[in-house]
């Protein structure tokens, strides 16, 4: 199976499935002597670890993760690192009455179509459980970029269903499960989630990210540019289906004279290019959203087909998020913090390190 690595300097390669023992990464280019334990990469997997709300799946795992490599003492020593986290609450009964059906909205089909074969507990490979190691391998990114260049990349769910958030207050974002930033809007979503479940239904959501303090200068200006990597790295979190650069789509309504960015000695005045010109960072803050789809696994019944193309009608038990975007947001950080730090060392190489200074 390809397409398991992303980066070309800072390289990450995922393996393991939802069902499967453990899921693991090796991540390579990361710099020497970068302070790292486990710890604090824990932080990042405990805000994305399911079973800590009513509102997602009730899958309890822990997700510890323990590094098999390239740390020494507490630094990174610019070795291979190893990092693996087991599961431990699979249940796999859940799925044999649908082993041999094409679950609509799922990989089934398609992988059953590739490989002639496939994992069908959890949907195996193609499970969201695959993102526990992207959130590792991002919080050791994000590490590196704040502790040496001071980037800092947040994000937050900007909205879920029908409900916006109104107000974005950093604040707030990590004191409800929703990673919501508008406080008056949380009995609003709750309520929304509780009915949504009662139902059997789910729904989808958008994610906002913010990259701060990033540099002028990282990203190439044909094939690799830094808004193409960025909507690569968003693009292959499952169940997303749209990512936007600043503006977005909404630059289809908007006249030139509104999109464009007027700078003055004093810096850039609007922000509609979301940090990016022509594929290369400018300064200022970049910013990006993805939309993802409502989960496809539902109790409730739809047509679809067997693996001998006759005609069934599929109903998915076991354990699933309602919304996958409720706990998107730790995944979203990390991919964009591992694009910025293929492109930082990648800058750094091209240009030396005062291009960064």
């Amino acid at each position: 199976m390809a397409g398991n690595t992303i980066g070309k300097l800072f390289t990450v390669t995922t393996f393991g499935e939802s069902h499967g023992p453990a899921l693991g990464c090796i991540v390579d280019g990361c710099p020497p002597e970068l302070d790292l334990c486990e710890a604090d990469i824990q932080i990042d997997l405990d805000r994305r670890r399911p079973g800590t709300s009513r509102h997602t799946t009730q899958r309890r795992e822990l997700d510890e993760i323990k590094i098999l490599s390239g740390v020494f003492e507490g630094k990174t020593t610019g070795t291979s690192i190893g990092l693996i986290v087991e599961n431990t609450d699979q249940r796999s009964r859940d799925y044999e009455k649908i082993k041999d059906l094409f679950r609509p909205g799922h990989a089934d089909y398609t992988y059953h179509h590739k490989y002639g074969i496939r994992d069908y507990r959890g949907g195996g490979r193609s499970s969201a459980r695959e993102t526990v190691m992207r959130v590792a391998a991002g919080a050791i990114a994000k590490r590196y970029l704040a502790n040496q260049h001071n980037i800092q990349i947040r994000g937050y769910l900007a909205q879920l269903g029908p409900i916006k958030a109104e107000k974005l207050d950093w604040k707030v974002i990590e004191q409800n499960s929703f990673f919501f930033p508008d406080s008056e809007k949380i009995s609003q979503l709750e309520a929304y989630m509780d009915a949504l479940r009662k139902e059997g239904n789910s729904i989808g959501a958008r994610i906002n990210i913010v990259a701060m303090g990033v540099p002028s200068g990282l990203g190439e200006p044909v094939f690799d540019r830094l808004d193409a990597d960025l909507a690569h790295g968003l693009m292959s979190i499952n169940a997303v289906k749209g990512v936007e650069i600043g503006s977005g789509f909404e630059v289809v309504t908007q006249k030139g004279t509104e999109h464009r960015d007027p700078i003055t000695p004093n810096g850039f005045l609007s922000n509609n290019a979301g940090g990016i010109l022509g594929g290369i960072s400018t300064g200022q803050d970049i910013i990006a959203s993805i939309a993802l789809k409502p989960t496809s696994s539902l109790r409730l019944p739809e047509q679809s087909i067997n693996i001998h193309t006759e005609p069934v009608e599929v109903v998915t038990t076991g354990r699933h998020d309602p919304c996958v975007g409720i706990r998107a947001t730790p995944i979203a950080e990390a991919m964009v913090a591992i694009i910025l730090m293929d492109h930082l060392l990648r800058h750094r190489g091209q240009n030396g390190a005062k291009a960064l200074e």
